[in-house]
């Protein structure tokens, strides 16, 4: 089988403003917006991709990059799947930085990789734990057809990690997806063994302004 992981378009989440999960996330910016029909025309003329099915994280911001792109890949609707999210931030989620801050304190998730973002949320550990479990199950449920997921950096750079053995806490440098760059894994049954066939790949962005 084959999964295509494809980041979000520019969204109004990140290490400023809002923590933005569920509840405090506001979706794609008009950059954002323009960055997901860019990739549309991409996908519906150049037939990249002939997919068979299309997720979605249950995050605002993906859920609008997938309803962007679904017509470019010809399929009408998409699933929404809660294993395909960002890390959980748990009472964290709509908060500011500044408030997480002042009553939960700032710490790396790296140097101490089973402390929760926030209660109810997850840890560095349980995060790579859910995303690996998603992949054994996409690989069983989708096995002969092709996947497109709409995630996050996140899940990608997880995905690259457990897949490929690359230590969880960075050294000096790291892998990072372009928003609305697709990252193109497949699956072999026989072997149990997953290939990496392109990481970002985003040209469609070039005709962007802003990007």
């Amino acid at each position: 089988m084959r999964l295509l992981l494809v980041r979000h378009g520019d969204a109004h989440a990140g290490f400023g403003g809002v923590i933005s999960g569920r509840t405090g996330c506001a979706g794609l910016t008009d950059l954002g917006r323009r960055q997901a029909a860019a990739l549309h025309d991409h996908l519906a003329s150049s037939g990249r991709v002939r997919a068979d099915v299309l997720l979605a994280s249950e995050l605002p911001r993906a859920i609008e990059t997938a309803s962007i792109i679904a017509p470019g890949l010809g399929l009408p609707t998409f699933a929404r799947e809660c294993d395909l999210c960002e890390v959980h931030p748990g009472t964290a989620d709509g908060l500011t930085w500044t408030e997480y801050a002042t009553r939960y304190g700032s710490f790396d998730m790296e140097a101490e990789p089973d402390r929760v973002f926030a209660p109810e949320g997850e840890s560095w550990n349980s995060f790579h734990q859910r995303v690996r479990t998603m992949l054994d199950r996409v690989a069983r449920e989708y096995e002969g057809r092709t996947v497109v997921a709409v995630c996050h950096a996140g899940v990608i750079m997880a995905s690259l990690r457990l897949l490929l053995g690359i230590p969880f806490a960075a050294a000096t440098a790291q892998l990072r997806p372009s928003n609305t760059g697709l990252t193109d894994w497949e699956h072999d049954r026989a072997l149990d063994r997953w290939t990496l066939h392109s990481f970002n790949e985003a040209t469609h962005l070039l005709a962007v302004d802003g990007t």
